[in-house]
C-alpha cells in the first residue's frame, strides 16, 4: 500500500510543479491557489508512504520520478528542450529509480 500513496504522491509531485509554471503565467488567486494546495496534499502523501516505506527510498523515488515526470511533460505542456545528454541523465535517474525499488526491503 505504501508504494502506491508514493506513486500517487509522485503524481501528485508532478502536477504540483507544472502548476507552479502555469501559475507564474496567470495573475489570479486560483493559479496561486492550486499549487499552494497541491503542496500539502503533496507532503501529506509522501509523509504517508513515509509510514511504510524508508525515508530515504520514498524520498528518493518521489524527487527521481517527479524531476522525470516534470521535464518530460514541460517539453509536452510548455514546448521545453531536452538534448540527448539530458535524456541519457533522465534514464539513468528512472534506472536509479527501478534499482531503489528492486532492492528495497519494504
Amino acid at each position: 500500500m505504501a508504494w502506491l500513496v508514493l506513486g500517487i504522491a509522485v503524481i501528485t509531485e508532478i502536477v504540483w510543479a507544472l502548476s507552479l509554471k502555469w501559475a507564474g503565467t496567470q495573475a489570479t488567486v486560483l493559479a496561486s491557489a492550486v499549487p499552494i494546495t497541491l503542496s500539502f496534499v503533496n507532503m501529506g502523501l509522501l509523509a504517508l508512504a513515509m509510514r511504510g516505506l524508508p525515508a530515504g527510498t520514498a524520498y528518493a523515488v518521489w524527487t527521481g520520478l517527479g524531476a522525470v515526470g516534470v521535464a518530460v511533460l514541460g517539453v509536452v505542456l510548455f514546448g521545453e528542450k531536452l538534448n540527448p545528454v539530458q535524456m541519457g541523465f533522465l534514464g539513468l535517474i528512472i534506472v536509479g529509480v527501478v534499482g531503489t525499488k528492486v532492492f528495497a526491503t519494504a
